[in-house]
Formats: C-alpha cells, structure tokens, sequence
C-alpha cells in the first residue's frame, strides 16, 4: 500500500533527511586513509543522536550498526568493523537513515578516500548524475518506470552496469515503503507517480558486471566480479511543482566539493 503524505508531513521528513544529509557531511570530515569503517560509525550515532533523533539502520532487520559501510566492490550494506581500515584510493558509500518526529531519512553518497584513480571517479560522476536524471522524471503522471529506464539508460550509455536485486523504494514512518523503484525498466511501466509520494532513488552501478553475490555476513552485497560498485540516494517528494528533494549533499559538498 502505498502513503500519500500531507505537506506537514512532507516537512517532517524533510527535517529527518536534512538531519541525514548533515550526518554524512560530518562523516565527510574524517574519511582518510587509516580511519576504520566502525570509528565512522560510533560518529555517526553520536551526532545523531546528540540532534535529538535515532539510527534508523541500528537493529533494523537486525542490522547491527547505525550506517552502512560498503567499500570498493561492496555495494551496500556493508557492516561497519574495526578491521576494515580505509587505504588510499579506495571508494566507500555511506548509507545513512535517521528517525525524527516519527518520520525516516534515508540518503546514501559515495566518498573518495585520498587520492583515487580518474576511472573510478568517472564511475561515481556517473552515478551521482544518473540519480539526478531519475529524479527529473518523479513526476505527477509518470510512472516508476519513467525513472527507472532514465537511471539505466544513462549509466549503459557509459559503459556501466545496473544491480538488478536491489532497488529504491518509498519512505516515510517505515524505512520501506510501497512502491519499489528499480534503477532499471520501461517507460510507462510501474505504479503511477502521485502528488504526495514520498520515495528514494538510489542508483546503485557497477564498473563491472551488473551481477552480485550475497556475503555470509547475511548483510553484504558485493560485485561478482569485484570491481567497483557507486550509490548515491536522495529522498524525494513529488509535488503539483515538480519533485522536491527532502534529503541534501549540500553539507558533503562543502567539504569535499562538487567534483570528488
């Protein structure tokens, strides 16, 4: 079933993903080489709940931690560790929700560690880019297809590969909502786009081979053939005006800047 939102509700979640968007801009803070994925982790949840809120992945389906930590072939999911020590020229996407006023964020950026190679900075440039043209197409009288096919369309266009297991979704008091938002499909195919929907985008491409293979941690999904996987994910809410992006790179990108 699918939970249309009123505007004060469509505010509410707005403050739920802007708390995201500044959590992953003070996570930006300390991404270098040495810094372990779990000391990324406890900063995350202090910050969040020093505004006032809860982790939203803490204990969700049993997740253990309160972000997601998924370096290089890692796609999402990844558990946090004191044994995963960044190194320099590696990628790692961040994966952040948070509950405020009874209302979820969700919003996901792939960070550079150090000094990473042109190629793969072409890989995130892309996605991050794809994540925008989807965006472009939520609108009152499209379908979750008009996304998906813009999401795909553009990363083929590049040379890179779509994860077909895992998809957006809607978002709002629940982390998953109705209706799911694949990053690949048809034009004029899926559930109709309503003013009120509230959804997350969330391209999630592959240097590489689109397929992927589940990890025993039960958690991590990785590249099949390990070369690297990008996600960026925006929580948006369609309105008569056109779709408004609830959650931010706004607090990323005045540390790290726009171009990686």
């Amino acid at each position: 079933m699918i939970y249309l939102k009123t505007d004060e509700e469509i505010e509410l979640m707005r403050d739920a993903n802007q708390l995201v968007g500044k959590t992953l801009g003070e996570l930006a803070k300390h991404i270098r080489p040495g810094v372990t994925t779990l000391q990324l982790d406890k900063i995350a949840e202090s910050y969040i709940r020093d505004h006032h809120a809860v982790p939203a992945f803490l204990g969700y389906g049993g997740f253990p931690n309160s972000i997601c930590t998924s370096v290089n072939e890692n796609v999402v999911h990844g558990i946090p560790s004191d044994k995963a020590v960044l190194k320099d020229g590696d990628i790692i996407s961040i994966d952040c929700g948070t509950i405020l006023n009874g209302f979820v964020g969700d919003s996901a950026y792939t960070f550079c560690v150090g000094n990473v190679s042109e190629e793969i900075k072409k890989l995130l440039i892309t996605t991050k880019e794809s994540l925008y043209k989807g965006i472009e197409k939520a609108v009152a009288g499209n379908r979750v297809g008009d996304i998906s096919h813009a999401v795909q369309t553009y990363c083929e266009a590049h040379n890179y590969s779509v994860v077909r297991e895992l998809v957006g979704h809607g978002c709002g008091r629940k982390m998953h909502e109705d209706p799911e938002v694949p990053n690949y499909g048809r034009r004029g195919c899926g559930r109709a786009l309503v003013n009120g929907m509230c959804i997350c985008i969330e391209p999630m491409i592959n240097q590489g081979s689109k397929n992927v293979a589940f990890e025993s941690d039960g958690w991590t999904v990785r590249t099949k053939d390990r070369k690297c996987s990008a996600h960026f994910e925006h929580c948006i809410a369609i309105k008569p005006g056109g779709p408004q992006i609830l959650s931010t790179f706004d607090y990323v990108e005045s540390i790290v800047g726009k171009d990686f």
